[in-house]
């Protein structure tokens, strides 16, 4: 799949980031999402997302799902999520919506915390990384973005709003409920 620089800031992030459709069939993860569940990225893409929650989480995943078609993001959704070798980790999914220039639902940006890494210094982490990817944004959009393809485009749009989402959250409320 084509990546654009917008994208490319995801590549090796420290958080979690997947695509889905509309379907909620994974289009694209980045590096650390894919090895956090244990797969190769080529085992991942074109699957549903419910191959990576156990059964008991369904019905949670199905709900965050509802939530996303009815308000265009998901924000602080707690999910047991399933790793190839059937162990599991809580997370907390943020995720917010990505649309063609029509403004038709093309799917979501994803973003998912892993709850066993939170510590002060993946903290600290965060916070750089999500400082850097606004800064790339920044630059994109006042160097190339009257350039885009419309794709290109509404990447950047979807990726812009999830980062703006990301600097929202209170990271030391993800190491509170880390530790609950």
């Amino acid at each position: 799949m084509f990546q654009t620089e917008a994208r490319k800031t995801l590549k090796d992030a420290p958080i979690m980031w997947r695509r889905i459709n509309s379907i909620g069939i994974i289009l694209d993860c980045n590096s650390t999402y894919a090895s956090n569940l244990g797969y190769a990225k080529s085992e991942i893409l074109g699957k549903p997302i419910f191959e990576h929650v156990p059964k008991e989480e369904w019905e949670s995943m199905n709900n965050s799902l509802k939530t996303w078609f009815d308000t265009g993001e998901v924000t602080d959704i707690k999910i047991t999520f399933k790793r190839q070798d059937h162990s599991t980790f809580p997370g907390l999914l943020q995720a917010t919506s990505l649309y063609d220039e029509n403004k038709n639902l093309l799917g979501s940006n994803t973003v998912i915390f892993n709850l066993t890494q939170i510590t002060d210094e993946k903290i600290k982490q965060y916070k750089e990384f999500f400082e850097d990817a606004k800064n790339k944004l920044e630059k994109i959009k006042k160097e190339n973005y009257d350039q885009l393809d419309k794709n290109s485009k509404s990447e950047y749009d979807g990726l812009k709003k999830m980062f703006d989402m990301l600097a929202s959250i209170d990271l030391n409320e993800l190491k509170k409920l880390a530790n609950n």
